[in-house]
């Protein structure tokens, strides 16, 4: 009998399973999941909660109207928490400004955004260098949206958007719910690219998109800089919340 066994095991109200140890807030979209996109299952070594925010329009969210939502987070948000998540994350950074609501209002980890890393990445590259961010839709990253992650030195980061990419608008911005994943990948690194080349003293890349992931490697071939992505991000904190135990000769 496994002598680790807790004394009393007790239901959540409301849970329809147990055991997960992130759940995802996941807005609506009409886009295709391949492996390494955060809504793909294959993305992550552990079972990822998947919640849809019912009403929570990603094309709103991406084009910076997300604010109007943030009831419905909140609520979807405690609902993760009741079920007994150990930490919260979202499927687009743009979340990041329910970031602070979010984390106010319950007792877990949460983390909406990749762009959380930022203050970090600063740092780990020097004074001296930049950092890069490869989003979606530079538009959108405002100083309003990055003080939502807590990050107010916005001459530490220089921001490509790839929505001037004509099959990466289509398929991310404009939703026409299909993909050519060869053609998606050669836009999302040649932006990187432009990234580099228009500020070579960038010494790495955080994306912001949930949907790029899947081009870290890529964009790492192509530029030779470290990339902090969102996904490597969740498995991070989901080191955090459920640490790996270690066994070896003493």
């Amino acid at each position: 009998m496994n002598q680790d066994l807790p004394a009393t095991v007790r239901a959540r109200k409301g849970q329809i399973a147990n055991g997960y140890p992130i759940g995802m807030l996941c807005a609506q979209w009409n886009i295709p999941f391949v492996p390494g996109d955060l809504n793909h299952v294959g993305t992550f070594s552990f079972p990822m909660r998947y919640v849809e925010v019912q009403g929570l329009i990603g094309a709103d969210i991406l084009r910076g109207d997300g604010a109007k939502f943030t009831d419905l987070i909140l609520t979807a948000a405690q609902g993760l928490e009741t079920e007994g998540v150990r930490a919260i994350t979202s499927n687009c950074g743009f979340m990041a400004v329910f970031q602070e609501a979010v984390s106010a209002a319950v007792n877990v980890p949460v983390f909406l955004s990749s762009l959380l890393q930022l203050d970090m990445v600063t740092r780990m590259v020097g004074p001296d260098r930049r950092v890069g961010v490869l989003s979606a839709n530079a538009a959108a990253v405002t100083p309003a949206l990055l003080e939502g992650v807590g990050f107010t030195d916005t001459d530490r980061i220089v921001v490509q958007g790839l929505e001037s990419y004509d099959h990466f608008r289509e398929v991310i911005l404009d939703e026409v719910g299909e993909m050519e994943p060869l053609r998606f990948a050669d836009e999302v690194v040649e932006g990187a690219r432009e990234l580099q080349r228009s500020n070579p003293d960038i010494g790495a890349i955080v994306t912001e998109c949930s949907d790029l992931p899947a081009y870290s490697a890529a964009i790492r071939a192509a530029t030779g800089l470290p990339v902090y992505d969102w996904a490597s991000f969740i498995d991070y904190v989901h080191h955090a919340v459920n640490p790996r135990t270690y066994s070896g000769i003493y």
